[in-house]
């Protein structure tokens, strides 16, 4: 927590932000094209499914079940998935297919809900949650994209050696997330639906979110300076062959 997992974080910084950025810009084209075009919304479904869905389904989501157990489920739902992005990453088609799925149906789901004038509904209930929550998974698959081009370009190690390297390290970030993780899902379990107004709600995610990049850019960074990669110690890893 002090070293290795801040700086497993801090290497994946930049192609966290770059995913997160596809993935902003798909989910905005999806929710463009469902909100202003009438045949993709009634492909959707009926009107009167669709009233119910941003009238009530999307919010009662959040309240309808006990709090505990919904942030427990939310909680090993989205830690399964980064564990997903992580493992299967190597094979350099999970991850991009995950990504594109997601982006298209929060997309849809924004697009419904600007279609019938609950936009802001849809953000007040997004956001709180969804800050730290999103970048968990833009983490993961970065982590995963990252193991994939381990062994498509290894660089001056072995090809073995390169993904052991990254192996070992993006598993150190996916058993930290499992700890963002469940801060996320508490705020979805506790905060998303309660009675706090809107900007203190988003307030607490934006905290939350603010405290992890805090954590990967400080002792993250210095962790980075003084070698640290999120490998395991040199005894624990085990020989590697010369590289040039």
């Amino acid at each position: 927590f002090a070293i290795s997992l801040p700086a497993a974080f801090y290497r994946l910084r930049w192609l966290t932000v770059i995913v997160g950025a596809v993935f902003t810009v798909i989910g905005a084209l999806f929710a463009a094209w469902a909100a202003g075009n009438p045949a993709v919304l009634a492909a959707l479904g009926s009107d009167a499914r669709l009233q119910q869905l941003v009238n009530h389904d999307f919010v009662n989501y959040y309240s309808e079940n006990p709090a505990a157990s919904f942030a427990g489920s939310v909680w090993t739902n989205n830690a399964w998935i980064a564990a997903q992005c992580v493992a299967l990453g190597i094979t350099g088609v999970f991850v991009p297919y995950s990504l594109f799925m997601n982006a298209q149906n929060v997309g849809i789901t924004a697009g419904v809900m600007f279609a019938y004038g609950r936009g802001d509904t849809f953000f007040s209930y997004i956001l709180p949650h969804g800050l730290m929550e999103l970048t968990s998974v833009f983490i993961a698959s970065a982590a995963g994209l990252r193991i994939f081009w381990a062994w498509v370009s290894p660089g001056p190690r072995t090809r073995l050696d390169s993904l052991a390297l990254e192996g070992r390290s993006l598993v150190t970030t996916a058993v930290g997330l499992v700890f963002v993780l469940f801060i996320s899902g508490l705020v979805e379990a506790y905060v998303t639906p309660s009675p706090l107004p809107v900007w203190a709600k988003i307030t607490v995610g934006a905290l939350v979110l603010a405290a992890y990049w805090t954590y990967t850019l400080v002792p993250g960074r210095r962790a980075w300076l003084a070698g640290e990669r999120g490998d395991l110690s040199a005894d624990d890893a085990g020989a590697a062959a010369p590289s040039a």
